[in-house]
């Protein structure tokens, strides 16, 4: 089942559905659509496409919130799964348009996976739109893929790109209906990964992936994106760490200190850094604490500084200047570190 929620989606909706039409796909397929409250011309166009793929052999399931205030993108999608009736869910944003081989290669991935969500590299559009994310999206290792998913990129296969099946999908608990602002992506992505879930990309470009003010994931606060992140760190990660160290003695790096629970911050053991300035401070001092003496917290250099790391600079961002350093203490990821960026 190609699972579609559309929302006032008439500028990208033929092109969208033209590409279920092109699958070369030769077992059965369905599509599930789920118009939440469009008041565009959204029905009309599904209504066209409706009977053009019924006649190349693919049914279509339509279900629609017909009052005038839309529930949202995790209440659309569950909508349109529970009315589907595929083993193997597809997702698909009505924005996105799929290349003709998507559900094949997907398809043939999620059967040798039964608990995975399956994903695929993705070409963006505008190209130069996102550039930073969309070669972390295409470049992950088969390792990182599990090891970087407490980074602010959010899962580490894009959610249009989504493949599984759809007894996976119920084990692991369908999507928050909490509406606009909520991460509903990012949550099912952690529940799958505390469920055991695994994570595999297929290594072909499958989708064409559109960036435009309009997204729904633009009404995500960072803020609560970022809260979120660090409570799934806690209890991934810190849970089992007796002390670490914060890679960033700057903003960011600060910010997450703060953000711990107090078990947590008291596992600091130090910041690190390059630069020479935070270095020569000598320590940060936690000022909103309400304990006295307030807790200091030495800051070295990163060479001098003992794993494991949180990092949290960013990555693709100073040249390789950091990658050079990160590489020359010969750290294992997903043991001796971890990225927050």
């Amino acid at each position: 089942s190609v699972i579609v929620p559309v929302h006032n989606s008439e500028r990208w909706l033929d092109a969208c559905l033209k590409s279920v039409w092109e699958q070369d796909f030769k077992e059965t397929m369905e599509l599930s659509i789920f118009n939440d409250s469009s008041k565009d011309g959204s029905a009309e166009i599904i209504e066209k496409w409706k009977t053009k793929l019924a006649d190349a052999g693919v049914p279509v399931v339509v279900g629609s919130n017909d009052s005038s205030r839309p529930r949202g993108v995790g209440f659309a999608k569950n909508q349109a799964v529970i009315q589907s009736s595929g083993t193997y869910l597809c997702f698909l944003d009505s924005d996105d348009v799929m290349m003709p081989q998507r559900v094949r290669l997907q398809h043939e991935a999620a059967i040798q996976r039964p608990n995975s969500i399956i994903g695929c590299q993705v070409r963006r559009e505008p190209l130069e739109s996102t550039e930073r994310y969309t070669r972390w999206i295409n470049n992950l290792t088969e390792e990182q893929l599990l090891t970087q998913v407490f980074t602010s990129h959010g899962p580490t296969v894009i959610m249009p790109t989504w493949f599984c099946s759809r007894e996976w999908f119920f084990h692991v608990g369908k999507f928050d209906e909490g509406g606009k602002g909520v991460p509903e992506d990012l949550l099912f992505f952690y529940k799958h990964i505390q469920k055991g879930g695994e994570v595999f990309r297929v290594n072909h470009c499958l989708l064409l992936y559109r960036y435009h003010p309009q997204a729904a994931t633009h009404s995500v606060l960072e803020g609560t994106i970022w809260n979120h992140r660090v409570r799934f760190l806690e209890d991934r990660v810190l849970s089992s760490w007796t002390s670490f160290t914060i890679w960033n003695a700057g903003k960011q790096g600060k910010k997450l200190y703060r953000s711990l629970s107090p078990a947590n911050r008291k596992k600091v053991t130090a910041f690190c850094d390059v630069d020479g300035k935070k270095i020569a401070k000598g320590f940060y001092t936690y000022e909103e604490s309400e304990e006295r003496p307030k807790p200091k917290i030495p800051i070295c250099h990163f060479r001098e500084a003992t794993p494991p790391f949180i990092i949290c600079v960013k990555l693709d961002l100073t040249g390789g200047a950091f990658e050079t350093n990160l590489n020359m203490l010969n750290l294992k990821e997903g043991m001796d570190y971890y990225h927050f960026n």
